[in-house]
């Protein structure tokens, strides 16, 4: 699922927001996300899934042992997912006052093209993880970001179609993917934006997480774990307050 401010689609059926089809989901097998994030994280672990979409990946997780707290703003989304707890919310405004073993925040979501939607998206998913547990991404793989270009593939019976490919700025992309399955046809036209090691890192730190490890050889999953707030920051900001009350 493309991913990202700035965000639009066509074709038949609702189309949400982000500019997702829920016809075209709807009708999407999981693609091997399930057995990267079972890995990840462990038998048993409970699952909080963000951008759950029609629940192709929720189904398998859940098959797989987990319990999972599947999340999208779209009800016609949500409405075809199964075997999972579902709550209708954007992302950035979650607050369950729950938290899970770990977080899955996948669809490239992190590309965000703008800065503030990557640190609510962060943000919601340190509120969420346990001291102890972890948080799943799923990003672009760095080298997609120089090597896209206008593409088209095809496989059990839909043909993807990538055009109209740009790089407004050194750091993002902007495309459009049709999607065509036997007489229908979706478009979703997104921006994404690269984060090199550095800017992964700072934003993670940002929302209070680490980079544990990659998932994959391309980088394009990864694991991140809470990272303990500093007691010293905490002192000295009591410091500061207790000078400024005299």
């Amino acid at each position: 699922m493309a991913s990202t401010s700035r965000s639009h689609g066509t074709g038949p059926g609702v189309i949400t927001p982000d500019g997702c089809a829920v016809d075209f989901y709807a009708q999407l097998p999981a693609l091997g996300e399930p057995a990267i994030v079972h890995a990840a994280i462990g038998a048993g672990a409970s699952i909080l899934e963000l951008g759950c979409g029609t629940g192709r990946v929720t189904r398998p997780l859940a098959g797989l042992g987990h319990l999972v707290v599947a999340v999208d703003e779209s009800p016609d989304m949500l409405a075809h997912v199964r075997d999972a707890e579902t709550v209708c919310a954007r992302i950035q405004d979650l607050s369950l006052g729950r938290r899970f073993g770990a977080v899955l925040l996948a669809s490239h979501l992190i590309n965000a093209a703008d800065d503030d939607t990557r640190s609510a998206l962060l943000a919601t998913c340190r509120r969420h993880v346990a001291d102890d547990g972890c948080v799943i991404v799923q990003q672009y793989a760095p080298e997609w970001f120089s090597a896209v270009t206008e593409t088209e593939i095809s496989g059990d019976g839909v043909a993807y179609r990538m055009h109209d490919v740009s790089r407004p700025a050194p750091n993002l992309v902007s495309a459009t993917i049709e999607y065509v399955a036997g007489y229908q046809r979706w478009t979703q036209t997104f921006t994404a934006m690269r984060l090199d090691d550095t800017e992964l890192a700072a934003a993670l730190a940002a929302a209070g997480l680490g980079l544990d490890c990659y998932l994959t050889e391309d980088r394009s999953w990864f694991r991140a774990i809470p990272v303990p707030a500093d007691p010293r920051a905490s002192d000295t900001a009591a410091l500061a307050a207790a000078f400024a009350a005299e």
